[in-house]
C-alpha cells in the first residue's frame, strides 16, 4: 500500500468519539433493543473518553444481527439480511471471546483490504499471525452504523469471527459478510445499493471482500 493510501486508510478508520457513538445508538433505538437505558449507554461510552480508535458495541446476546441490519442505511435504503441467511442470529462468536457484558469496546478495527481475494480459510491464520482477531458479525454491523463510508463498492468485508455450528458439532461452511446489494436476484431491484448482510463459502475467494479484524476488546 502506498504512503498516500496508508494515510487515507488511517483517516478512514478514525471513529467518532465514543460519546457520539452512544448518541447514534440511542437515536437508532439500539439501547431499547438491548433492554438498556439511554443513560447506561452514555455512562459506559464516557469511560473511554475522546478516543478515536474504539468502536462501541452491544453484545449480540442483547442486540442480534437480525435486529441491527435493518438500521443500516445507504443511499436512503435500509439494510437487510439475505433470504437464505434467516439463521443469521445463530452465527455465534467462534475462535474469539467477547466480553461478558452488555456493552464493550472494540479496538483498532481494520477492514482488511490487504486480504481481498483470500478465502476465509486462508485469511484466518494470517490474522492470527498478526495478533489480530476477526470481527463478529454484529461488530461489523456496529462499525457500519457508526461509519457508513467504510462500506464501499468493491471494498466491503467479511466478519468471520461469527460461525454457525451444526447439530453434529461441525462448523457450517457459510461465513458472514457485509456488502452492498446490486439489486439482482432475490434481493430485488428496489434494494440496489442497500447494505446487505450475507454469506460466502469458507473456501472461496472474492476480490471485493476484505476481512475485518480488531486488535482487541475491552470493557
Amino acid at each position: 500500500m502506498a504512503a498516500t493510501d496508508s494515510a487515507a486508510a488511517g483517516a478512514e478508520y478514525r471513529l467518532p468519539p465514543p460519546a457520539a457513538q452512544a448518541e447514534r445508538l440511542i437515536e437508532l433505538g439500539v439501547h431499547e433493543i438491548a433492554g438498556l437505558a439511554a443513560e447506561e449507554v452514555r455512562a459506559f461510552a464516557g469511560k473511554a473518553g475522546p478516543r478515536d480508535d474504539v468502536l462501541l458495541a452491544v453484545h449480540p446476546d442483547r442486540a442480534p444481527a437480525s435486529a441491527l441490519a435493518p438500521l443500516l442505511r445507504r443511499d436512503g435504503k435500509p439494510g437487510f439480511v439475505v433470504t437464505d441467511m434467516q439463521d443469521a442470529d445463530d452465527f455465534l462468536p467462534s475462535g474469539i471471546v467477547l466480553p461478558d457484558a452488555p456493552l464493550y469496546f472494540v479496538t483498532g478495527v481494520d477492514r482488511g483490504d490487504h486480504l481481498a481475494n483470500w478465502s476465509p480459510e486462508e485469511a484466518l491464520p494470517a490474522l492470527t499471525k498478526a495478533d489480530r482477531t476477526p470481527l463478529a458479525l454484529t461488530e461489523g454491523i456496529h462499525w457500519v452504523l457508526q461509519q457508513p463510508a467504510v462500506l464501499e463498492r468493491n471494498r466491503c468485508f467479511m466478519t468471520i469471527g461469527s460461525r454457525l455450528r451444526k447439530a453434529n458439532g461441525a462448523l457450517d461452511t457459510r461465513t458472514p459478510a457485509i456488502w452492498i446489494s446490486n439489486g439482482t436476484g432475490r434481493d430485488g431491484r428496489e434494494r440496489r445499493n442497500a447494505p446487505k448482510v450475507g454469506w460466502c463459502w469458507w473456501g472461496n475467494r472474492h476480490t471485493w471482500l476484505g476481512f475485518a479484524s480488531t486488535t482487541g476488546r475491552e470493557i
